[in-house]
């Protein structure tokens, strides 16, 4: 019953913005952290950042400053705030939560045009 799907993906002019929305259901949200993760074309699976049920956040040094990860917990919802996106932030984003971070969307494609 566990289900995350992620929303908001489409065709960014460089230096727009963005939000991700991911959709949960089946308990993970209330019981879990929650992440973001991209994966661009090429290239290994990377962590976005993080968030914590009472919602604390982490990010890797390098997402710092333009990517906030936020939730809703009436809503069951996590989202990703993006800002002044950049070519290199193309990929596709996932949504990925659980016991042992062993569930994920389906991701959504996010493109910065060059």
């Amino acid at each position: 019953q566990v289900q995350l799907v992620e929303s908001g993906g489409g065709l960014v002019q460089p230096g727009g913005s963005l939000r991700l929305s991911c959709e949960t259901s089946g308990g993970i949200f209330e019981e879990y952290p929650m992440y973001w993760h991209r994966q661009a074309p090429g290239q290994q699976r990377e962590l976005v950042a993080v968030i914590m049920r009472g919602g604390t956040t982490n990010y890797p040094e390098s997402m710092k400053g333009r990517f906030t990860i936020s939730r809703d917990n009436a809503k069951r919802t996590i989202y990703l705030q993006m800002h002044s996106l950049k070519p290199e932030d193309t990929a596709v984003y996932y949504c990925n939560g659980g016991p042992n971070r062993e569930y994920w969307g389906p991701g959504t494609q996010v493109t910065i045009s060059s």
